[in-house]
């Protein structure tokens, strides 16, 4: 019998509360800091929060009230077919990462940051964080909750759905940021869903919460 055979074999594992917990606080910690840097470089993020970044770019509308619109339907979404448990993590998860970057940005501060190198670190940062909570049914905003209702119902990986969508918000950038900013920011988006897409195969984990 092959590992991969023995691997299905196996019998799916539901996570404990405490790994739950842990997996938020570490995950969110991780997106956190990956946006902090991507904030000193002053590169766009992908997802939601790049999308409503984006759009009070356009508008003049404050961030805070375009991201919360924007992921209502999105919350609406998570309750009808993924659950009031995931919707609920998904919604702490947003919110601890808000928090977090406002303090982080206290905590740690950069007297140099290479753009490129603050690409990539921030990047896979950012990648390893939502896969973390990725694989403990928690999204992070809409396009997440989309995303993982996708790859669940149809095996579309969540990774190449979410690159998709975000290489066309890089796309709408592109009369708003430095071509400089906006190539970096293209990169930085494909080493996240890269991450994503590679490691969170439909099969590949099946533990669940």
């Amino acid at each position: 019998m092959t590992a991969a055979v023995a691997a299905q074999s196996l019998p799916a594992e539901r996570h404990r509360l405490y790994e739950d917990v842990l997996a938020l606080l570490t995950g969110t910690l991780l997106v956190s800091l990956g946006a902090v840097i991507y904030t000193k470089a002053v590169l766009l993020v992908g997802s939601t929060a790049g999308l409503a970044l984006l759009t009070s770019y356009i508008s003049g509308l404050g961030f805070g009230l375009v991201f919360f619109v924007i992921n209502l339907p999105f919350y609406i979404l998570g309750v009808i077919r993924m659950g009031w448990a995931f919707t609920l993590r998904t919604f702490l998860a947003v919110c601890m990462v808000s928090l977090l970057s406002r303090y982080v940005s206290g905590w740690v501060d950069f007297s140099t940051l290479n753009p490129v190198y603050a690409t990539v670190i921030g990047s896979c940062l950012i990648g390893c964080g939502m896969l973390m909570l990725f694989r403990h049914r928690t999204g992070l905003g809409g396009i997440n909750i989309l995303a993982m209702f996708l790859q669940e119902r149809t095996g579309l990986r969540a990774g190449y759905l979410q690159l998709g969508i975000d290489l066309a918000l890089m796309a709408a950038a592109w009369f708003v940021l430095p071509v400089e900013n906006l190539a970096l920011s293209v990169l930085g988006i494909t080493i996240t869903n890269l991450i994503i897409a590679i490691n969170h195969k439909p099969g590949r984990y099946t533990a669940f919460s």
